[in-house]
């Protein structure tokens, strides 16, 4: 009897590498429980966990040094962050870097040479570990759902659009389609 799990089919795209770019991610907590803080009159206020959660928003770059959170909003039961990803030789040669697809064949030889997660899947599997282990110090059972929503910003526009979006975040609370009442 063959017990092996059928393997999950990824939600990310084949023809992105996820280890260059500005990303914007929604992270949600596990069924969609409240447990990051309340909205209050037009206002976000934390709990512990979702305190805690800013702690490490903030301080990404001590812990990942291609990583940057430009922007982020943490709402009751998810958060939204823009993420910029640069790779060591990206930063040093910045004006050099063109902003690109890669072709099939760099695709190819990239699949064969690089055999780690992505730096957007490492970034976020150790955020989301790192905020469940201090979590378990106050509760049990799951915190974050298995997976998070990705979006590769393509330009100025999607990205002031997005920026947009988690400035008013809070203010459209009840609109959201994360709101639930809670009982």
């Amino acid at each position: 009897m063959n017990t092996s799990l059928p393997k999950r089919k990824s939600p990310r795209v084949h023809w992105l590498e996820y280890n260059e770019g500005m990303y914007f991610i929604t992270v949600c907590t596990h069924g969609h429980r409240q447990i990051l803080g309340k909205v209050r009159d037009g206002v976000m206020s934390l709990s512990r966990l979702g305190e805690y959660l800013d702690t490490c928003l903030k301080n990404v770059s001590l812990h990942q040094a291609n990583v940057e959170v430009i922007q982020y909003v943490i709402m009751p039961n998810h958060f939204h962050a823009i993420v910029d990803i640069r790779q060591k030789d990206a930063l040093a040669n910045e004006a050099d870097t063109a902003c690109r697809v890669p072709t099939r064949e760099e695709r190819a030889e990239n699949r064969i040479r690089c055999e780690r997660l992505p730096l957007l899947s490492t970034f976020v599997g150790s955020l989301k570990s790192a905020v469940s282990r201090y979590a378990h110090t106050m509760m049990s059972g799951a915190v974050w759902q298995p997976r998070y929503h990705d979006h590769a910003i393509r330009g100025v526009e999607d990205g002031n659009n997005i920026s947009l979006y988690i400035d008013n975040n809070v203010a459209n609370w009840e609109k959201d389609c994360f709101y639930r009442i809670e009982e």
